[in-house]
């Protein structure tokens, strides 16, 4: 694959392909939830989520120079792909469920979450976090923003795609992610400076609706107008970063 049609490749968003990755790269081992508690100190909040949320983890994909004979680097040394089914009458799961299993795992896990609407009816929606190693510690991971696709029905017989090709486990890894990124890349923007932006969206797009939530109640006027001008200093950076 030429680098043209690779970088073109790269500027794809919001896939919704289901991904056939290859059956060399099967692992297919259930991962018990108490193992994912034992790696990190979970709050009760979260270990309820994961109680409530959660029937089953597998490990279903290692997609790895051995399994896919493309090379690693320091940066993306394996990409996971795990499945979570949720319990029956469970509408999503949380970014926290999902973050836990994170921390357990030592590489980017690319997420396929099955939900039941009753009966034989079946949704998959897959998810992704921007994951990169610490620079201050290259032995831990950091875990930032997560990027989900659209729920989608599984049982016509979904469509399936072949894996993304790409040169390197680095180069699969960012087709993966960026297929779920519903915002379109800047001229010379990288991974990380596109995953940044988009934080920094969410954290402006929170601000704003907390803003016009207080303006919507706020009764004096003095107080409306303060509201009012900070309403309309996000909404032009959000402009901006859009």
């Amino acid at each position: 694959m030429d680098e043209s049609k690779l970088e073109q490749s790269k500027n794809n968003i919001a896939s919704e392909v289901l991904y056939k990755f290859p059956e060399a790269a099967r692992f297919g081992r259930k991962v018990p939830k108490e193992k994912i508690y034992q790696y990190g100190i979970l709050g009760k909040g979260v270990k309820k989520q994961f109680i409530e949320q959660v029937e089953k983890i597998t490990w279903q994909y290692k997609l790895a120079p051995e399994t896919i004979n493309i090379p690693a680097n320091k940066s993306v040394p394996e990409i996971q792909v795990f499945d979570i089914k949720l319990k029956p009458g469970i509408e999503n799961v949380s970014n926290a469920v999902l973050q836990a299993i994170d921390k357990a795992i030592a590489f980017p896990i690319y997420f396929r979450i099955f939900k039941s609407e009753g009966g034989r009816k079946h949704q998959i929606m897959m998810s992704m976090a921007y994951k990169r190693r610490n620079e201050a510690d290259s032995s831990k991971w950091v875990t930032g923003e997560y990027f989900s696709s659209e729920w989608e029905p599984t049982a016509n017989k979904p469509v399936y795609d072949t894996m993304p090709v790409a040169l390197s486990l680095k180069d699969l890894y960012e087709l993966l992610l960026r297929s779920l990124i519903n915002q379109a890349s800047r001229a010379e923007e990288n991974l990380a400076s596109l995953v940044a932006r988009i934080a920094n969206i969410r954290a402006v797009e929170n601000e704003l609706g907390k803003c016009q939530a207080r303006l919507n109640n706020e009764k004096q006027f003095n107080r409306k107008v303060e509201i009012n001008q900070r309403v309309n200093q996000l909404t032009k950076e959000l402009e901006r970063l859009v």
